[in-house]
């Protein structure tokens, strides 16, 4: 069951593989995240000292939030994944110039998973292409409906 979805990816970026990771999170989150209360689009992962940190994510805390607890809706948060998987996307990222990109948060036997995609990012006139194709397939469709 999906939570919240990065709709951008797929029109800013050639997206290629995916992988699903965990993410390290706070009680806190974790609340709002069930609330709805999280944005993804403009979040991307980065490799630091052989791990996946997300950049960007923002979760809105609840107003019921704690008294003691000083949430940070745009904190790094560190993502979980087996170090073998971790090695071969470094390799793609550095190499090729790829990006991972966030794709969606979803629930995946009761925790929190997110899936990244590896991404190469388009240029102007490929959006215009997708935008082109988007457009004539919605056409498409009206016309065979009105038949």
């Amino acid at each position: 069951m999906s939570i919240a979805e990065n709709r951008k990816a797929h029109f800013n970026y050639f997206l290629e593989d995916r992988f699903e990771a965990g993410i390290v999170l706070e009680g806190w989150e974790v609340k709002a995240i069930r609330a709805g209360r999280v944005q993804l689009t403009d979040g991307y992962v980065v490799i630091r000292d052989g791990e996946l940190f997300l950049i960007g994510m923002n979760v809105a805390a609840l107003p019921s939030a704690s008294t003691h607890v000083r949430p940070d809706a745009a904190r790094t948060r560190k993502l979980l994944m087996h170090k073998d998987e971790i090695r071969k996307l470094i390799g793609k990222v550095e190499q090729r110039g790829y990006t991972l990109v966030p794709l969606n948060l979803h629930y995946k036997g009761g925790r929190i998973k997110v899936d990244l995609a590896l991404g190469k990012g388009k240029k102007e006139h490929d959006k215009r292409d997708t935008e082109a194709k988007r457009d004539w397939q919605r056409e498409k469709a009206r016309l065979m409906k009105t038949r």
